[in-house]
């Protein structure tokens, strides 16, 4: 396999957080593929929206965005097969010949932006698709082929155990920073993030407010933190 693919995949698997992850991928994979547009989508684990949308290339992004969402997404043929088979497909593996520019993705929003050729790649967690890769080619270009497809499955493989390595070790901290605390103090920091006043906390559990006021104090110290917003934003996740 090419180098510039065994360099993006230790790339990918030192990055610290998904940020970093998604960085990484965006800077280097588009030369292998010889695409002049390419992006990363992940979906936010509550609903099929967009939660990160990373696009190089693409001339008003938002715009295109937002036509896709409007007029692409639901009618995507390639990103059709990718749901249904968690596998990388360009248009000419799903669509009959010459069938590209007569459909209604191609029609309604990808002839805008001049895409002649579109590949796209499943990022995968929990048996689901959590998000999705795209490429575009543009203009005069050749179609994406079976190298193109094998080393796409490749990069898609490794994004999604990277994203799964992270998150298990986001978990870990979580759990490590929770553990620090009493349960009645978990209890407390829960009602905080609900955005209960030391008053109202102290009427639910029945204890002073005083009695919250040091409980917090308590907890600060332990999570290292000097306020509310602080210790909520430590515990995320974790509550």
């Amino acid at each position: 396999m090419a180098n510039s693919l065994h360099n993006l995949f230790q790339a990918l698997a030192s990055a610290r957080d998904q940020r970093e992850l998604r960085l990484c991928f965006m800077d280097g994979v588009g030369k292998h593929f010889g695409v002049q547009r390419w992006g990363i989508y992940l979906l936010n684990e509550r609903s099929s929206r967009y939660a990160a949308v990373d696009v190089h290339g693409m001339p008003n992004v938002d715009t295109f965005v937002e036509l896709y969402e409007k007029v692409g997404r639901d009618v995507d043929p390639v990103l059709h097969y990718v749901v249904e088979h968690h596998a990388p497909a360009h248009e000419e593996m799903v669509l009959p010949p010459g069938g590209w520019k007569q459909c209604e993705l191609y029609q309604n929003c990808c002839a805008y932006y001049d895409h002649e050729h579109i590949m796209t790649g499943p990022i995968v967690g929990g048996g689901s698709l959590i998000g999705a890769v795209y490429f575009a080619r543009v203009g005069h270009t050749t179609a994406f082929n079976h190298q193109n497809i094998s080393d796409l499955s490749a990069v898609c493989t490794h994004l999604s155990a990277c994203l799964a390595t992270l998150g298990m070790r986001q978990t870990r901290l979580n759990y490590s920073v929770a553990s620090r605390l009493t349960p009645r103090e978990i209890q407390i920091a829960e009602l905080v993030a609900q955005g209960l006043t030391n008053a109202e906390i102290g009427e639910k559990l029945w204890i002073t407010e005083n009695s919250v006021k040091q409980a917090l104090k308590r907890i600060f110290r332990k999570l290292e933190v000097v306020n509310r917003a602080e210790m909520v934003g430590r515990l995320r996740n974790a509550l």
